[in-house]
C-alpha cells in the first residue's frame, strides 16, 4: 500500500471519487489510499438495494447510485465510516440468502452481500486488512460496542414488544435503534443512545428502561431525556438497514476492484488500473 500513498493514480481516483457524489464531505486527504471499489447488495428495511463502497485506508464510503455507466458516474447520500469502528461478522449462505456479511459499527450496522463467493472473500479480507492495518499506524482503540442490525419489515406481523399490536397501513412499523426489533407506536420511546448520538432516538420499553438504569448509575440522568415526545430527535432514515433476502436489487454487480496488489505496482500510471476478483 505505500507505494500508492503519493501516487498521482491514486490522487486521481479519490479525486473522481470525490466529485461523483452530488454532497458530502472532501475525500481527498494526505496519506489516504484509496484501496478498492465495487458495488454491493446492501440490505435495507424493505428489500436489497445496490450501494457503490469505497474502501480506503482509514475509512469506508458507500452510497446511493443515481448515474452508473462507463462513461460516467454518479451517487448520494454519501456515508462515512472510520474503520476503527468497524467490525466484521459472518452470515451463514441460507436458501437465497447467499455471499453475505455484516459491517457493524458503533453507529450503524448493516448486511451486505457481494454476487460470489470469492468476490465476498475479497471484500472480507480486504476490510479486516484496511481496519487491521489503520488501527496498528494511528493507535486507536476499537469500540467495544456496536449498533444493532435491524430485524426487516416482512420478519414481523406484529410489534415486537408486546406482541399484541397488528401491523396495518395506519399502524405502520418502527425499529428500536438500540435492539432492532420492529415495534408500533403504542410502544415506541424515545431515549438518547450515547454510542450511536447524542439525539434522541426511537427505542422499545425494554432498550428505555435499559439505558435509564446506565444514566442513573452514571450520575447523567437529565429531565426530558426520555419519554413519548422529545424535543429533537434524531430523524430516522429512510434507508434502514436491516438483515434479509438480497433480492429486489435492480442493478447489476461490476466485480470489486482492488489496487492495493503487488501485481498492479508497474501499472500505477493508468488511472483505471485495478484487478477484479
Amino acid at each position: 500500500m505505500d507505494h500508492l500513498i503519493n501516487s498521482d493514480a491514486n490522487a486521481k481516483r479519490i479525486q473522481r471519487v470525490e466529485s461523483s457524489f452530488t454532497a458530502g464531505e472532501p475525500l481527498m486527504k494526505p496519506g489516504r489510499v484509496l484501496l478498492g471499489e465495487g458495488v454491493l447488495t446492501k440490505i435495507c428495511k424493505k428489500k436489497g438495494k445496490a450501494r457503490q463502497f469505497f474502501l480506503f485506508n482509514d475509512i469506508l464510503v458507500y452510497g446511493n447510485i443515481v448515474i452508473n455507466n462507463k462513461k460516467f458516474k454518479q451517487f448520494n447520500k454519501q456515508r462515512v465510516i472510520p474503520l476503527e469502528e468497524i467490525k466484521l461478522g459472518d452470515m451463514e449462505d441460507e436458501g437465497n440468502i447467499r455471499n453475505g456479511w455484516f459491517i457493524c459499527s458503533r453507529s450503524k450496522s448493516f448486511a451486505v452481500f457481494a454476487s460470489t463467493p470469492i468476490e465476498k472473500q475479497q471484500w472480507i479480507d480486504h476490510i479486516n486488512r484496511a481496519v487491521a492495518d489503520h488501527v496498528r499506524h494511528a493507535k486507536v482503540i476499537l469500540p467495544s460496542t456496536f449498533a444493532a442490525t435491524m430485524v426487516p419489515d416482512s420478519e414481523a406481523k406484529s410489534c415486537m414488544h408486546c406482541q399484541k399490536s397488528q401491523f396495518t397501513f395506519v399502524n405502520r412499523r418502527h425499529h428500536c435503534r438500540k435492539c432492532g426489533y420492529v415495534i408500533g407506536a403504542c410502544c415506541s420511546q424515545f431515549a438518547v443512545i450515547p454510542e450511536q448520538s447524542n439525539k434522541s432516538q426511537r427505542v422499545c420499553p425494554t432498550c428505555a428502561a435499559e439505558l435509564q438504569r446506565i444514566e442513573q448509575r452514571n450520575g447523567r440522568l437529565s429531565n426530558g431525556s426520555m419519554g413519548n415526545t422529545p424535543e429533537s430527535p434524531a430523524p430516522e432514515e429512510s434507508d434502514d438497514d436491516s438483515y434479509g433476502s438480497p433480492n429486489g436489487s435492480r442493478q447489476a454487480h461490476s466485480a470489486g476492484i482492488f489496487y492495493d496488489r503487488e501485481s498492479h505496482i508497474k501499472r500505477l500510471s493508468s488511472e483505471d488500473e485495478g484487478q477484479s476478483v
